[in-house]
């Protein structure tokens, strides 16, 4: 309850409070006062609560959904003396503790609980942030009792973000692997691919990936602050960067980091494996000269909640990883970055969860998207977040930039987003 109330009242809608289940202090206290409970208390604005803040057990939940506000909300009361005809603590934190993937699910084949998994997917809300909505109804509620109450809503933004998990196509990828390409190569008889890769083995072509003047650019010229991800780690058949050990690619990294927030980019080998991850997280860190607290997951892939447990035992404080592959929207109902609440142990963690409204695979790659519908479907969500204030969080990779084969034309795509997320917002 004290996270849900801070989550709502103070972070989203800029308010100072206090909880007590005293009667007697709460009768005397001079404050303006509204009562969460299961009955009203005299004249005070009332909004009725249902079970779940209240419950210790992990349980299935019942989620009758009914319109509300041209959107829709869940967890009905039904009591006339309420102040809105459902509960916007429980509804709000069933949402953002994720309290649906600690239940049984049917996983994909990367493990992931997936959106159509997801109530909100389910009940055509998924690219809305319903929290935010849910808490301006609160507002509007307690301003309808209390005239003098001034809000301070949080401001939007836009944060651009990358994931790098393959720094270069064909360079530095050393002897074995150039070779078992060429193979490859050669028995699909693909012969511009042959002819593509000794170019820029050669010098005679740039390599494809290698994107990086570019994003420096675009950074310049827009005056972002992105955060880079970077896949470190041993080779594996769903981890295919540069090698770690390789000069040109810590080069790289380091020169990221001279402009740019870098994280880790969790390898799919380290998913149940946290010494993996542990070494991974040290190897970047000895290369930056500096501590690494962002992360995100391959694949976007997560176990709730043993991956928050893993990335909070190594010191990681920021997480990216909120997010759905094969759907763009809000997979924790909010446009706004929270603290994520641990479930198994009823404690509010340390662990910063900013969630991702926008990935480009998922546009090109999942939805079958052409560039004009790509952004439609961007502008539209960025349309969500700029109207609750909320962060506008992109992932791209550095391929997608390469304006190459499946992602030609996307540059273009991708300039026109970062102008429309910009419009009445700053880059955060």
């Amino acid at each position: 309850m004290s996270y849900t109330f801070d989550l709502l009242l103070r972070q989203l809608l800029g308010l100072k409070f206090e909880l007590t289940t005293d009667p007697v202090r709460f009768a005397q206290s001079q404050s303006l006062k509204f009562v969460y409970g299961k009955q009203a208390v005299g004249d005070y604005p009332f909004f009725r609560a249902v079970d779940l803040l209240f419950e210790r057990e992990i349980s299935r939940q019942e989620l009758k959904a009914f319109d509300f506000e041209g959107i829709k909300a869940f967890f009905p009361v039904y009591d006339r003396n309420a102040m809105l005809p459902f509960d916007p603590f429980a509804a709000s934190f069933y949402l953002v503790s994720r309290y649906e993937e600690y239940l049984p699910f049917s996983p994909d084949h990367h493990g992931r609980f997936e959106a159509s998994s997801s109530c909100l997917h389910n009940l055509g809300l998924l690219q809305k942030p319903v929290v935010n909505h849910w808490s301006r109804a609160l507002a509007r509620a307690l301003k309808s009792r209390f005239p003098q109450l001034i809000f301070n809503f949080p401001s939007y933004s836009f944060l651009p973000t990358y994931d790098i998990d393959a720094a270069w196509a064909y360079l530095h990828k050393g002897l074995y692997r150039s070779l078992g390409a060429y193979a490859r190569d050669l028995i699909n008889g693909d012969y511009t691919e042959i002819k593509t890769r000794t170019a820029v083995l050669r010098k005679n072509l740039p390599d494809p990936f290698d994107t990086f003047a570019l994003q420096l650019s675009l950074q310049s010229k827009y005056k972002l602050h992105p955060v880079y991800f970077i896949l470190f780690a041993e080779y594996g058949l769903n981890d295919k960067n540069i090698s770690v050990r390789n000069p040109a690619f810590q080069k790289l990294i380091k020169q990221l980091g001279d402009y740019a927030e870098v994280g880790i980019h969790p390898s799919y080998g380290s998913f149940h494996n946290k010494q993996k991850l542990r070494s991974e997280v040290k190897a970047l860190s000895e290369v930056l000269n500096r501590d690494v607290t962002h992360s995100r997951q391959h694949y976007l892939r997560m176990s709730l909640p043993a991956t928050y447990h893993h990335l909070i035992d190594l010191d990681i404080t920021d997480d990216y990883t909120m997010g759905y592959a094969s759907q763009p929207g809000f997979r924790a109902g909010i446009a706004n970055s929270f603290l994520f609440y641990d479930l198994d142990h009823d404690l509010i963690t340390p662990l910063k969860i900013h969630p991702v409204t926008l990935m480009d695979g998922t546009l090109r790659d999942y939805l079958k998207l052409d560039e004009n519908q790509a952004l439609a479907t961007a502008f539209s969500l960025c349309d969500e977040v700029k109207a609750v204030g909320g962060t506008f969080v992109t992932l791209w990779h550095n391929e997608t930039l390469s304006n190459q084969k499946r992602w030609k034309d996307w540059v273009a795509v991708y300039e026109k987003i970062i102008q429309y997320a910009l419009q009445e917002g700053v880059a955060k």
